[in-house]
């Protein structure tokens, strides 16, 4: 199958209200709810920059939006209230600007992969696509955004490319933030849950290996938004993969944690 034939059959996956995807179990049966990968990526972050970095935008979002800080004032004991106020703040300081932006560089990238028209867009924009073509000028594009499942962990997701390079195949993962320095750890995890995936078909149930993975290399394809320069950096997936069963561990430990087991009364 070619190329533009795989990815024009894409259907979009079933999802269970907390956006977990609905997979048929290798053996077949009712289908079941398997982790995000990127949830299991990140189970071992260290969130601390991340929430400091909500905070401020929550503060800019108030001082912006006085209707917002006196919604504050006059409803600091109605949770749901404050929870909708919180999240008016953070869009009031543009905090999903840079994530629409990313979304729209992403889908131009596979447009322009699959070798499609591209629709008119800005110069800036013309620039991040022109870095992108040479950065990626030296990567052979075997598939794009493929839904893969990992049953032994029972986690799915759906990776950016598959690519050649270098004479193997790898896993490449396209990033648009300024930096992915502090998000190389979960990079990692999530790659490293990718090259050990199969393509899973979601309207047969249906599995189908991948080609021979690399499992020690995959790539980050970093275009940030905006600045028309893209770099290809190289990522530890085995030493991603044993982060991997660690996350396992940690979240069978909260799971047995939640359901009260861990403590008794004395």
């Amino acid at each position: 199958m070619t190329l533009q034939a795989t990815i024009s059959a894409r259907q979009p996956i079933p999802r269970d209200r907390f956006g977990s995807p609905y997979v048929v179990p290798p053996n077949g049966g009712k289908p079941v709810p398997y982790t995000r990968a990127t949830t299991w990526a990140g189970t071992l972050d260290d969130r601390w920059n991340l929430e400091q970095w909500k905070m401020r935008q929550v503060a800019i979002g108030l001082a912006d939006r006085p209707d917002l800080l006196l919604a504050v004032t006059t409803q600091r004991d109605d949770k749901k209230a404050l929870n909708a106020a919180v999240q008016a703040a953070m869009e009031a300081a543009k905090s999903s600007a840079a994530a629409t932006r990313g979304t729209a560089l992403h889908t131009l990238t596979e447009l322009l992969d699959l070798g499609r028209p591209l629709p008119t867009i800005p110069l800036d924009v013309v620039a991040d696509l022109a870095a992108y073509e040479t950065a990626t000028a030296g990567l052979e594009m075997i598939s794009v955004e493929e839904f893969v499942v990992v049953d032994e962990l029972q986690v799915a997701g759906t990776f950016d490319r598959l690519v050649r390079h270098e004479g193997k195949v790898k896993i490449a993962d396209l990033k648009t933030g300024a930096s992915v320095e502090y998000a190389m750890g979960s990079i990692a995890l999530q790659l490293a849950i990718y090259s050990r995936g199969v393509a899973y078909d979601h309207t047969t149930g249906t599995r189908t290996p991948l080609p021979d993975v690399d499992q020690e290399e995959a790539l980050v394809i970093h275009l940030p938004a905006g600045l028309g320069v893209c770099t290809l950096l190289r990522v530890n997936i085995r030493l991603g993969w044993e982060a991997v069963l660690i996350a396992g561990r940690v979240r069978r430990f909260r799971k047995y944690a939640a359901s009260g087991k861990l403590s008794d009364r004395v």
